[in-house]
């Protein structure tokens, strides 16, 4: 094979793979700003805490906003969702979810904690709070659901276990008449009611800072292999 051959065959290689190291790289730099984003957007809210009805949150144009907002209302009669595969503090567990329905306004998910998951993985108990209550919180989009794979409930004893959070899923499976709100209650930690908790809307997933170091060591990759055409490229070759 000529050297000519060899050297479109080999910038080639080595186009196709910058181009997808930069793209990946530009992916985790796109993350981060969107991370970024919603943390400040989130913080700008609990910093103010202005309450907005419970209402709000089934108001589609504000189904990717955060407001602190308060409501009373009843827990529905249907079984506990818990979201598998919860870290805490470097513990494994489950995320309890019940579905509440507001005296205004569309049912929706609201967040009680995360419990410990035993050994055996056997599922704890989640009492349903009784009578009627006001609850307030952040209203956020449902935890990110990554890749949907599987069904996203599946019936474990009394609750539902989930890999994931699908709110038509859950509306569906557990045979709701209504569609559910399209955001989910996190409610205020200082409530005397659910399990351990706080506010942190990225507990189980990459913050920005992460998304960034793994954007510069794509670009850094993709650097590399220029680097390294560039030297095949122009080194001398050897005489016979």
């Amino acid at each position: 094979m000529s050297r000519r051959r060899n050297l479109i065959v080999g910038w080639t290689a080595a186009v196709l793979t910058i181009a997808l190291f930069a793209n990946l790289g530009l992916w985790q730099s796109r993350r981060a700003v969107e991370k970024q984003a919603m943390l400040d957007a989130a913080a700008q809210v609990m910093a103010k805490r202005t309450l907005q009805p419970l209402s709000i949150a089934a108001d589609p144009a504000h189904a990717r906003d955060y407001d602190w907002a308060i409501g009373r209302g009843r827990f529905d009669e249907r079984d506990a969702l818990l979201l598998d595969n919860q870290q805490r503090n470097g513990r494994a567990g489950v995320r309890a979810y019940r579905i509440f329905v507001p005296e205004q306004g569309a049912p929706l998910l609201v967040d009680l904690g995360w419990l410990l998951l035993p050994g055996d993985r056997h599922l704890p108990q989640i009492p349903k709070p009784e009578g009627d209550i006001e609850l307030r919180g952040l209203l956020t989009t449902p935890p990110s659901t990554g890749l949907a794979l599987g069904p996203a409930l599946a019936r474990q004893g009394e609750a539902w276990l989930m890999p994931r959070v699908d709110l038509a899923a859950i509306a569906r499976e557990t045979g709701m008449s209504v569609p559910l709100a399209p955001r989910v209650l996190r409610l205020d930690p200082a409530l005397r009611i659910g399990y351990e908790r706080d506010l942190e809307l990225l507990p189980n997933t990459l913050p920005p800072e992460q998304h960034r170091g793994y954007a510069v060591q794509w670009f850094a990759l993709a650097l590399a292999v220029f680097a390294t055409a560039l030297i095949l490229t122009f080194r001398k070759r050897r005489r016979p």
